[in-house]
């Protein structure tokens, strides 16, 4: 006879449908938005990713949260002044005290109407109490076929990001702090 197993720490967490943590933020591409190329600045989209990405972490979780890693922000279009950009935030994964968000970046040209995918990123929040001190986050429960595809694709993104930590660390450790004229 198998033994039942007794629920963990983890399995009386809450648990939240990724849908509830989903937010939007949409701004129109002005020329002082732009770049020499004449399209969105790269720091422009990054900032309003981090902007959305940070939201959908408090819907998650109601208590602070802050960034830990933008694991990738991959550009895939450039966004030009006649467009808008649209970007789409959620919960997609969540770790013990970790969340990942994903952010999707929509250009649509306000002329012709034509939508692309511009970008995508992954960022890592972790949520904090008020001192400051980790805190269980509550699981995920993915409904979409999108949201089902991101969860479950996740723990490998999860395994990239810790080794990739790790190997930052090393390097950290190897470079000197000392300023060129100290």
């Amino acid at each position: 006879m198998r033994e039942i197993p007794k629920p963990t720490e983890l399995d009386q967490v809450e648990k939240k449908y990724v849908r509830e943590t989903r937010c939007y933020k949409t701004a129109r591409v002005f020329p002082t938005d732009c770049n020499n190329h004449n399209t969105l600045f790269g720091g422009k989209l990054m900032s309003y990713i981090d902007d959305i990405a940070s939201i959908a972490a408090s819907k998650l979780c109601r208590v602070n949260t802050v960034t830990a890693s933008t694991d990738s922000v991959d550009f895939l279009y450039p966004i030009n002044p006649t467009d808008s950009v649209t970007l789409e935030s959620f919960a997609s994964w969540t770790g013990r005290s970790s969340m990942e968000i994903f952010v999707k970046v929509i250009r649509e040209d306000l002329k012709t109407g034509e939508k692309k995918i511009a970008a995508t990123a992954f960022l890592t929040f972790v949520a904090l109490d008020e001192d400051n001190r980790k805190l269980i986050v509550p699981r995920l429960i993915p409904e979409t076929e999108e949201e089902m595809k991101l969860y479950e694709t996740a723990p490998a993104r999860a395994a990239m990001r810790k080794q990739r930590r790790e190997e930052s660390k090393k390097f950290a450790d190897f470079l000197t702090v000392n300023y060129p004229w100290d």
